[in-house]
């Protein structure tokens, strides 16, 4: 079941919200957090129900080894291998159903074989509930989590704002919350800022995101069939699914933030302005910032982190990476974007680390008198916004990777990003019209770039949970502010019409691939 759609938003969503106040008030709170379990595998299980029995599998048996580990902690041993079978049988589970094909593809290519390719359906949020999962045994072993009902486990794993594409919550961020006696009361507040934080999703995913899909789509698949695009094609093609994917995932993200709290559930922010970022570390700080926070704490410390001297540092990091691109998806270009990812994170923090070695130096100098050409406000500016464009310009080439169905493809649309033959950029395909393509981009740049984004509007009121992951703190202007008022009401109302106008066209969310 989508968010986007009208089953969700006119008959499952209002079910789910009625029930749970009117059970939460009339019987006890058991029942209320039932009922919302039992919704949320309505709600996984809406496209194929078959997908019940692996989420049932997968709680009933990391509740068991949760039991096991916190009962070993107790008793003062190890539970290593308790974990490692825990761990184990998660991974077998994700590699099962999302790896078996690309391994048999490429055991093939290399042995020479012709093993079948194996047709295997793609359970949907295997990826998210296995690593919350995982996170959720790690810390039970290292006894920072103590064990919890299996009714609140449950809800933890399904809760269906959060259940398909993320957040990746935190046991200790959602778990507490569902113990608390006023998320079974009805809170206006809460139910008015969910309920805006809702339809600014929506209407970003159907009336933005999906309208640069337009624009992405026919020349991704123009490259694909072996056209060679343009230099002017090749660059529209990458900035309309930048933006397509950034709307798509910021919509997504304000939706789940804004269903939580009508259940007076704080979900953790997981986007914040990412296109805003100076430089590739800050781009990994705002962007899908749960599973940074995921890849950080039980991948990159797990490999010995910063510990064990520079190289090994810089290694880490791209081998994170790495295994955070083919986290993604199953297959090569997934790699090359992680592996490009890590690349560059590794020659960021090479840089800053160099950058500070200069300054100590610089520091025990005696200072020379400036020339006075440009002051140092300027040039503070004129270097950030250097930084912007240029981390922005290699996300671009990036998502380039990330959205091709194939390497040749991608390598193809690249090389035409770097063409510099002033013939080939003289005439276009006429795949789509390139003139409105680019009035559509330079108007979501601007966007991106000078408007706020949601939890900001919303700052008033909305006091997100910590992610451990430093936030900028950009305040936008008082009169963008969010507050309950008629004139905001009637804001949201018109950008929820036009979402719902919009869903005639209904479209996935690209999170919901992986």
């Amino acid at each position: 079941m989508l968010f986007n759609s009208y089953g969700f938003i006119l008959v499952f969503l209002p079910v789910a919200f009625i029930g749970f106040f009117w059970l939460g008030r009339r019987f006890t709170h058991p029942v209320a957090l039932t009922w919302l379990v039992w919704m949320s595998l309505v709600f996984y299980g809406w496209w194929n129900p078959a997908y019940l029995v692996i989420i049932f599998f997968s709680l009933l048996f990391n509740y068991a080894i949760g039991i096991q580990l916190d009962s070993q902690r107790r008793q003062r041993k190890p539970g290593n291998r308790i974990l490692a079978l825990g761990v184990a049988v998660n991974l077998v589970l994700l590699g099962y159903y999302k790896y078996a094909g690309f391994l048999t593809e490429n055991l093939n290519t290399v042995l020479g074989t012709q093993w079948p390719r194996p047709e295997i359906l793609l359970p949907l949020a295997i990826s998210f509930f296995t690593f919350q999962q995982i996170a959720y045994l790690v810390d039970t072993h290292r006894g920072v989590t103590h064990q919890y009902k299996f009714l609140q486990y449950c809800l933890f794993v399904t809760f269906f704002p959060q259940f398909v594409a993320g957040p990746i919550v935190h046991h200790k961020e959602i778990l507490p919350q569902f113990s608390r006696p006023e998320i079974y009361r009805i809170q206006p507040r809460m139910i008015s800022m969910g309920t805006a934080f809702f339809f600014v999703g929506l209407f970003k995913k159907v009336v933005i995101a999906d309208e640069a899909a337009l624009y992405a789509s026919p020349l991704f698949s123009a490259a694909a069939g072996g056209m060679d695009l343009t230099l002017a094609e090749a660059w529209l093609a990458g900035l309309s699914y930048t933006f397509q994917l950034y709307f798509d995932f910021s919509g997504y993200s304000d939706m789940a933030v804004g269903l939580g709290m009508l259940f007076g559930i704080r979900l953790p922010l997981n986007f914040h302005s990412p296109y805003k970022a100076g430089s590739i570390i800050e781009f990994w700080r705002r962007w899908h910032i749960t599973l940074s926070r995921f890849l950080r704490d039980y991948l990159y410390f797990a490999l010995g982190g910063n510990r064990k001297g520079s190289a090994r540092r810089y290694l880490n990091l791209v081998a994170t990476m790495l295994l955070g691109g083919l986290w993604h998806g199953a297959g090569w270009t997934y790699v090359v974007w992680g592996g490009l990812h890590g690349f560059m994170l590794a020659l960021n923090h090479g840089w800053r680390y160099m950058k500070t070695r200069l300054d100590i130096v610089q520091d025990k100098t005696v200072s020379q008198p400036s020339s006075g050409v440009l002051s140092p406000l300027p040039v503070a500016r004129m270097g950030s916004a250097l930084g912007v464009g240029l981390t922005f310009g290699l996300v671009v080439v990036g998502w380039v990777f990330f959205r091709a169905p194939n390497l040749p493809t991608a390598f193809s649309i690249v090389g035409s990003m770097g063409m510099v033959d002033q013939t080939h950029l003289a005439h276009h395909h006429g795949v789509i019209s390139l003139n409105t393509g680019y009035n559509f981009v330079a108007a979501l740049l601007a966007v991106v770039w000078l408007l706020p984004n949601t939890q900001q509007i919303m700052g008033r009121y909305f006091h997100p949970l910590p992610v451990d992951v430093p936030l900028t703190k950009e305040s936008p202007p008082t009169k963008l502010l969010w507050r309950p008022s008629p004139l905001w009401a009637l804001g949201v109302a018109i950008l929820a019409g036009m979402g719902i106008l919009g869903l005639s066209r209904v479209s996935e969310f690209i999170y919901f691939q992986f």
